[in-house]
């Protein structure tokens, strides 16, 4: 069950990270409107559907076809917790590749944002000083891990919980019956 464990979540947390790291590569850092974060967190939900997988493959051959839900549940949150480590460390190797640049782009990005619409005087000083703030917060390795951790875990969360809660059902994606080799 470890090597289920490590190879789904590795392939969930790499595959995030490559979407995710592809994208900020190509089209830039600077999304502030929100289809961003959207497209980020579809690209979670998608790469760590492979719980669901990887859930309905352990039901399927290893236990005839039935699972309850702590079990798969447990399973699930295992796989999760190495798709945010893969996560993380990924993250970390774009960071360190990019010379910690991302937190000052994504800052600049979004009080150019705040001048665009019109924002000035107290709320753009508010604005800028907690931009200062997360730079300052997310300079701390340790702080910006459990940061990054916090963004994929959740739905890994999710996807576990739901992967349980249906494949706990034998009838939901029944495991197939082998033919028979003459």
């Amino acid at each position: 069950m470890i090597r289920l464990i490590l190879t789904y979540g590795l392939i969930s947390g790499f595959a995030v990270i490559g979407v995710s790291v592809f994208v900020i590569a190509n089209f830039g850092d600077g999304i502030d409107n929100g289809l961003g974060l959207w497209f980020g967190y579809l690209t979670m939900l998608v790469g760590l559907s492979s719980i669901l997988v990887a859930v309905k493959q352990h039901r399927d051959r290893a236990l005839g076809g039935v699972i309850r839900f702590w079990p798969a549940l447990g399973l699930g949150l295992a796989i999760a917790v190495v798709a945010g480590v893969a996560y993380c460390i990924g993250w970390e190797i774009y960071m360190a590749a990019t010379h910690y640049t991302f937190m000052d782009k994504y800052a600049d990005s979004v009080l150019a944002a705040k001048r665009a619409a019109g924002v000035s005087g107290a709320a753009y000083a508010k604005a800028t000083a907690e931009m200062d703030a997360m730079r300052k917060s997310y300079a701390n390795p340790m702080m910006r891990l459990g940061m990054t951790f916090l963004e994929i875990f959740p739905v890994g969360v999710l996807v576990a919980l739901a992967s349980a809660a249906l494949l706990r059902n034998p009838r939901f994606l029944p495991a197939r019956s082998r033919p028979l080799v003459a």
